[in-house]
């Protein structure tokens, strides 16, 4: 489900967006309340895949009904759902950047993105339905209403590429790059680089011209984002100024690639619910078993015969663990999942060694987790291994 791959010549983008790696960028978008291509980054060094379904039993009973349907009997339609208004927002911000004849069509499918060279956006399905998203967010982080409009301006900035064929003019290649580069699952980006922009967790910007040119879109495109000023002195401007330009002249003009085939559709999908989140559960990957006791044990320093003004660390962590994710996720780019995976690990060795927080310290508890974490992911990502023999 989440992950980005060419199938049958049409590019599938998942929800991890993860360059070697869920955060946008807290500085660009202040329109609404938190994508977009993912990646395996460096999947084969990794650790191993393990299957489960410990978290289909965490449902509540009405959302395991649902298991065990035929997505496509489902009747889910974009129109009227919870997803509908923001496809609503979407043309709105369009049509406030003076992009008045480019509507690019919405349509239901089993994950992010837009199939390659067609100015459509495929959105989740679970995403259309309060009983899903419910079950989604028991084996995922859910999408809330931020994140879902950064993905669909990045998704837009595909659909714009590919409807005014901006791919195979000139000076579109000399400021992005060839746009028939291969995807590479692997790539290393260069952290902090001013010849791109940050919209999306990571420096995915950094993966392929295409990304590139997406991410640009999305920034521009961004209702008060102030990107003349957050960008000024950057390499990336020329390409902010590059689309600014590109906009003006496109407005009121009707795109060469007007429509698009859709890839696989929620009408088409045969498999249940559950078959669909037993594959996702399967592709994931798992950092595996992790020697962090003698780390966790400096850092949770308390004595185990002190029983006042501590509490058992585990409960900090699971207070803190999306925000802990959703930091290490954004500042180093391993993909979501995977730190997420590496964050419960560390949970359950706290967990296993019944350690205690000092409740006077507790900033710097995190502090310090904080920084654990980080050092393992960017471990990961320069060696492949949060932690090597």
């Amino acid at each position: 489900m989440h992950g980005e791959r060419e199938e049958e010549g049409r590019l599938i983008v998942g929800r991890d967006y993860s360059p070697p790696g869920g955060q946008p960028s807290r500085c660009e978008d202040e329109g609404i309340e938190k994508g977009t291509r993912a990646q395996s980054y460096c999947a084969s060094a990794c650790a191993t895949l393990r299957p489960s379904v410990a978290n289909f039993e965490k449902a509540p009973a009405e959302v395991q009904e649902i298991l065990s349907k035929p997505i496509q009997q489902l009747g889910l339609k974009l129109e009227g759902s919870p997803l509908e208004r923001f496809v609503h927002q979407l043309y709105k911000e369009l049509d406030a950047k003076g992009l008045k004849r480019f509507r690019p069509k919405c349509y239901l499918t089993d994950e992010w993105g837009c199939p390659n060279m067609e100015p459509v956006i495929g959105i989740p399905f679970y995403l259309a339905d309060p009983k899903l998203q419910r079950l989604e967010s028991e084996m995922n982080d859910i999408e809330d209403a931020r994140q879902i409009m950064m993905y669909m301006r990045h998704e837009a900035g595909h659909a714009f590429n590919y409807a005014y064929v901006l791919f195979k003019t000139e000076e579109w290649r000399k400021l992005f790059g060839p746009f028939r580069r291969p995807y590479r699952d692997s790539y290393k980006p260069v952290p902090f680089s001013r010849q791109f922009v940050r919209h999306m967790e990571g420096w995915y910007a950094q993966k392929h011209p295409d990304e590139d040119f997406a991410e640009t879109f999305a920034v521009w495109m961004t209702p008060r984002s102030n990107w003349r000023k957050r960008y000024k002195g950057w390499g990336a401007m020329k390409k902010l100024v590059y689309m600014d330009r590109i906009g003006r002249k496109f407005g009121d003009v009707d795109p060469p690639v007007a429509h698009g085939d859709t890839d696989i559709t929620v009408d088409e999908m045969d498999v249940t619910v559950g078959e669909f989140y037993q594959r996702a559960l399967d592709e994931q990957l798992n950092p595996g078993e992790l020697p962090l006791d003698a780390d966790l044990l400096d850092i949770f320093n308390v004595s185990k015969h002190r029983r006042k003004g501590v509490r058992p660390a585990v409960d900090l962590l699971r207070e803190n663990r999306k925000v802990l994710v959703d930091k290490v996720n954004y500042w180093t780019g391993v993909q979501r999942p995977l730190v997420k995976r590496l964050v419960e690990s560390i949970e359950a060795k706290v967990s296993d060694l019944g350690l205690r927080a000092d409740m006077k310290c507790e900033r710097e508890h995190l502090t310090e987790l904080t920084v654990y974490a980080t050092a393992l992911a960017m471990n990961y990502i320069t060696r492949g291994k949060f932690i090597s023999p």
